[in-house]
């Protein structure tokens, strides 16, 4: 079976460290290798900029890692399509693998919406509002203040609407993801897990799991441990029992995954880089159907691309 994985940080390190080649580098979860020996189908790459940038280079950070997105996963690999509408998804051929550009956190914007309608003119087609702390736009999940949308926050979710842009909920304050599901008309998150099994800011209480299953969103149950055991140490089997619940809540077609390679330093025992997605997919199905596992794998997250 072929996946979608709906968040990874390769850009991210590849920003870091110039010397790092997306075919086969040791020091990436994620590669062109690896995705291909774990059957990916679809894979999203952030535009993530730490909180180690000044400011005033948060926007050359993001287009620099656009250029890396375009000049050294693209161009030299063929059978990678860039993905911006559904029917770039229809006309993946047998062996290619979609890329799909996304943005995690409008720190790069600053308060300016020309930057973030340059970054929608370069292709990305999912923006998360804030990573964990307060930007113009929103706090984040780590914010103390933990206030909603400012009024330019607002002024963003309504430019993403009107361009059909999906509007990432994983690092919200809880104040502001219910501003955007009360705005936002293409919400998800791309890599949460589940507070009731896990108690960390940066998961999903259940009234906000059953508020993306009711506005017919998607949840990316993600690899990072603590989000998945509340400790460094995590298995497959923590990965299931959090897909399980979302399940158990009505979400059955509501789920899928964001593993968060690259932005991670610990990974689950057993799925410690993109190659082993194998691993996963051997445990679900043993659980479930195979119809249920090729939602939760790929056809979930497809469904939910709106446009």
């Amino acid at each position: 079976m072929n996946y979608f994985d709906g968040h990874c940080d390769v850009l991210f390190k590849m920003f870091k460290d110039k010397t790092i080649n997306f075919q086969n580098s040791e020091k990436l979860h994620i590669t062109k290798e690896g995705l291909q020996k774990g059957g990916a189908k679809i894979q999203c790459f952030a535009i993530y900029i730490p909180e180690s940038v000044h400011p005033d280079m948060k926007f050359e950070a993001a287009l620099s890692m656009a250029t890396i997105f375009y000049e050294k996963i693209l161009q030299p690999n063929p059978d990678f399509k860039f993905i911006r509408n559904k029917m770039d998804i229809e006309q993946l051929k047998e062996g290619e693998i979609g890329a799909i550009l996304t943005l995690e956190g409008c720190d790069a914007i600053g308060g300016d919406l020309l930057k973030l309608k340059t970054l929608l003119q370069l292709g990305v087609s999912a923006v998360g509002l804030t990573w964990n702390y307060a930007n113009a736009v929103a706090d984040g999940a780590l914010e103390p203040r933990g206030a909603g949308l400012s009024l330019f926050g607002r002024e963003t979710v309504k430019l993403l609407n009107q361009q059909d842009i999906l509007v990432d909920v994983s690092h919200l304050s809880e104040n502001s993801f219910w501003d955007v599901m009360e705005l936002a008309d293409h919400p998800y998150a791309s890599h949460s897990n589940t507070y009731n099994l896990c108690p960390h800011p940066r998961n999903l209480r259940d009234e906000q799991i059953k508020a993306l299953i009711e506005a017919d969103s998607v949840i990316g149950i993600t690899f990072v441990p603590p989000f998945l055991s509340g400790s460094n140490a995590a298995t497959i089997t923590d990965v299931l029992r959090h897909l399980d619940y979302i399940c158990s809540l009505g979400g059955e077609d509501h789920v899928g995954f964001g593993s968060d390679f690259d932005g991670i330093s610990q990974t689950v025992k057993g799925l410690s880089s993109t190659a082993d997605y194998r691993n996963l997919i051997n445990e679900l199905t043993k659980y479930y159907t195979s119809s249920q596992v090729e939602k939760f794998l790929y056809t979930n997250m497809v469904k939910r691309f709106p446009k």
